[in-house]
């Protein structure tokens, strides 16, 4: 009998309800790919984007009427099972993790990654379904507040969302580099966030920052809720907001502030970096875990079978970090 392994496969933009379980067969790596036995995967915010196609002009890069590359996922924790000729960076036996990218694929039983991609080995200090994690909420994290934002010990950042995926990671990291830390969440997510970092934590139902004196070297704002517009009265006299969540207005204030002014707009596709950029801030994450100033918040795990159930939980907008399936 002909091996087979399990994914979920998505044909055409829309709903959770778009999702579909399918068998494909076993992938057979080639020269410089390893076969991995997947763990746990990530459910992100991301991938709900990428599953609806939105934003449209994503649809680029992702298939203009329906998704070019049909399986769904991208970060994965697991074991290697077979590896192809020529590599030398993991062995039959080893636990590892990282992304597919945008091959996708990774909310499966199996996936065939080439060994010179966003690919670590998987540090004892973390579990399966914190390591899924690590290249969602941290590794953007990581790159916006560090080498975007270019933020310091010393300065002053507000995160923009503090108790989701990139937000939990964002206070723990920024706390870590010696930032002083506020955050917005809800009353119910205040203790938690507190709790990873944040020596102030802004109830948003209840306070606009917009609308209070205290001005801010960095703004994250990690879902894309506020603009450089309604952000920059907060921002002191070279300040930075930064977001990950691309629009025309995002668009639109980076090319303004390029030119004019001191107040900055800045962007980055932390997933379209080369992996030799990617690997280097993954052992810093992976430093920061193994010393206990980063735990990837774990919200729900669901069975892989369940995939469809994930993507509806993540889509409430009011997920505690992350979800997984395993």
């Amino acid at each position: 009998m002909t091996a087979t392994l399990t994914a979920w496969s998505v044909q055409r933009y829309g709903g959770p309800d778009m999702l579909a379980p399918v068998r494909r067969p076993m992938p057979v790596p080639k020269q410089g790919e390893v076969l991995i036995r997947i763990h746990s995967s990530a459910v992100s915010r991301a991938d709900s984007m990428m599953r609806t196609g939105t934003p449209r002009f994503a649809r680029l890069f992702l298939g203009l009427k329906r998704p070019r590359n049909d399986l769904v996922g991208t970060c994965l924790s697991g074991e290697v099972v077979a590896v192809g000729e020529g590599v030398t960076r993991f062995a039959v036996g080893e636990e590892v993790f990282g992304e597919a990218g945008l091959s996708f694929g990774a909310n499966a039983s199996h996936i065939c990654l080439s060994e010179a991609g966003v690919l670590m080995p998987k540090p004892a200090c973390l579990s399966h379904e914190e390591a899924a994690v690590m290249c969602d909420g941290p590794l953007t994290s990581l790159n916006f507040l560090k080498e975007v934002a270019g933020l310091r010990a010393g300065q002053k950042v507000l995160i923009l969302g503090g108790s989701g995926s990139l937000g939990s990671a964002a206070v723990q990291i920024a706390a870590a580099m010696g930032a002083e830390v506020t955050a917005t969440c809800s009353a119910r997510n205040a203790d938690m966030v507190a709790a990873l970092g944040a020596g102030r934590v802004i109830d948003y139902t209840q306070e606009d920052f917009t609308a209070q004196t205290e001005r801010y070297d960095v703004i994250y704002d990690t879902l894309g809720v506020s603009s450089f517009a309604a952000a920059k009265d907060s921002l002191n006299a070279t300040g930075r907001y930064v977001c990950p969540v691309l629009g025309l207005g995002l668009l639109g204030a980076m090319a303004r502030t390029a030119i004019v002014g001191t107040r900055k707009a800045r962007f980055s596709a932390t997933g379209m970096l080369k992996p030799d950029v990617l690997r280097p801030m993954l052992e810093t994450l992976i430093e920061l875990a193994e010393v206990g100033k980063l735990a990837p918040v774990i919200d729900r795990v669901y069975p892989l079978a369940d995939l469809i159930e994930a993507h509806v939980h993540v889509e409430t907008g009011h997920k505690r970090g992350n979800v997984v399936v395993v």
